[in-house]
């Protein structure tokens, strides 16, 4: 039997978990990243008017201005891959010669700058390697804590076991083979997505689990639905990316920048030297950067290691019955504001929105504005600011990304503001589009 009764028990929902992440808001990130962002950006591109893209250069200049990943996990691993690179570049042997020499005044002031930047970022690469680390373990022992507590689990955990030692030979023969850093960190992910592909098939009994799954009699219903749908695209992490995710999306285009800066500076560095000025935005840029990073991750290591995966049936149901018509309700305070993060997926989708203050306070009036989000973090008004009592509106999109909207109490030195809101981004569809015949 299993270690932990699962009776009456149903995997989380998306609705729940919802209602659960409300109670724990990721406190915004400094605007040091979005002002460091840009003036990085502004760098990079007077190198580049100067001293176009070179061949081989153009794939990094390519990813700097693409969206980050949707994923969560998927931007960690990213930042990781950045974090080491820009580590690459910053070992001696890697930076250029007239540096190494400190042929002149000015390259000997940057000596010791550049020093100083390698060590912090080492020391956010481990932290991020054991944030990682943790977060796999939580999950395993999750599906551990439900499976029969004899040699059926210690099959499972064996079978782990040789897995990933198998996942770390084939690392090692990408390195030893001369793979590169980007190599490595595209078998790294293709191996995450093996792990949640293994994961699906264990909860529906398919591939390679089939046979395991009908011998481990036992095992509870509720596990094997749990494990099989916990990924799904809009399944409950879905959540997670929502409410999160905009935050490590700044913060893995922000060490992109940084990264795409430096190797741009090391590469034309004979030819336009880098100047102090620029190596002490760089150095602010990485503080500012591993700072918040590491913030980041502490935080959200610990919702997420305390979030619900089990939860009864009764909740469930409440939960979806309430999570089309359900509103949210916040104080803002006097000099505050409030912010909603919403993500577009295409144009012409529709962001609605439907709020008003709560009766009962003095001052019903709230400031209100809409926001997009650029990948380099520079913000554009959307909807201008007005103040209300309520309002139901609603526009369609024009760029597809991050928009923000504000309720703005920042005017009042005295009086709160009561919100009750409820917030939706609605998905554009095809005028075209066409039912598909699947038997073609």
């Amino acid at each position: 039997m299993a270690s932990s009764s699962t009776e009456g028990l149903v995997p989380i929902t998306r609705a729940f978990l919802a209602r659960y992440y409300d109670k724990y808001p990721l406190p915004p990130l400094s605007d040091d990243v979005a002002r460091l962002t840009c003036e990085l950006r502004r760098m990079s591109d007077r190198l580049l008017q100067q001293c176009p893209l070179k061949p081989g250069e153009e794939l990094l200049a390519h990813e700097a201005d693409l969206e980050p990943p949707h994923k969560v996990d998927e931007n960690l691993w990213k930042n990781r891959e950045h974090i080491e690179e820009i580590l690459f570049l910053l070992e001696k042997p890697h930076w250029p010669t007239s540096l190494q020499r400190k042929a002149t005044a000015e390259e000997e002031d940057i000596f010791p700058i550049i020093e100083g930047i390698e060590i912090g970022l080492r020391n956010t690469l481990k932290k991020l390697e054991i944030f990682q680390l943790k977060n796999a373990e939580n999950v395993f022992n999750t599906v551990m804590t439900y499976m029969p507590q004899d040699f059926r689990g210690s099959l499972i955990r064996l079978q782990r076991e040789r897995s990933e030692r198998n996942k770390q030979a084939e690392v090692d023969t990408l390195v030893n083979s001369g793979g590169s850093i980007r190599d490595r960190y595209a078998l790294l992910w293709k191996q995450q997505m093996d792990r949640r592909r293994q994961l699906a098939q264990l909860g529906s009994a398919t591939g390679v689990y089939k046979s395991l799954v009908k011998y481990l009699v036992g095992v509870p219903q509720v596990l094997l639905d749990f494990v099989r749908q916990i990924n799904d695209d809009q399944g409950p992490m879905e959540e997670q990316r929502q409410r999160y995710g905009p935050c490590i999306y700044k913060l893995t285009t922000f060490v992109c920048t940084i990264r795409l800066f430096l190797f741009l500076s090391w590469e034309r560095f004979e030819v336009i030297k880098l100047q102090k000025e620029e190596a002490l935005v760089v150095e602010q840029a990485v503080h500012v950067y591993t700072s918040e990073f590491e913030r980041v991750i502490v935080f959200i290591g610990e919702v997420f290691a305390n979030s619900p995966f089990f939860i009864s049936a009764e909740d469930a149901g409440a939960a979806e019955s309430r999570k089309i018509d359900d509103y949210k309700e916040t104080i803002i305070a006097a000099g505050k504001t409030y912010e909603v993060i919403l993500t577009v997926e295409s144009v012409n989708s529709f962001i609605a929105w439907d709020f008003a203050l709560i009766q009962g306070t003095l001052n019903l009036d709230v400031g209100f504005r809409v926001e997009y989000v650029s990948p380099s973090g520079q913000t554009t008004l959307i909807l201008p600011y007005r103040r209300y009592e309520r309002d139901q509106g609603n526009f369609s999109t024009i760029l597809a990304g991050t928009y923000k909207l504000i309720w703005d109490n920042s005017y009042s030195s005295f009086f709160k503001k009561n919100l009750r809101y409820k917030v939706d981004a609605i998905p554009a569809v095809a005028e075209s589009a066409q039912p598909v015949d699947e038997t073609e």
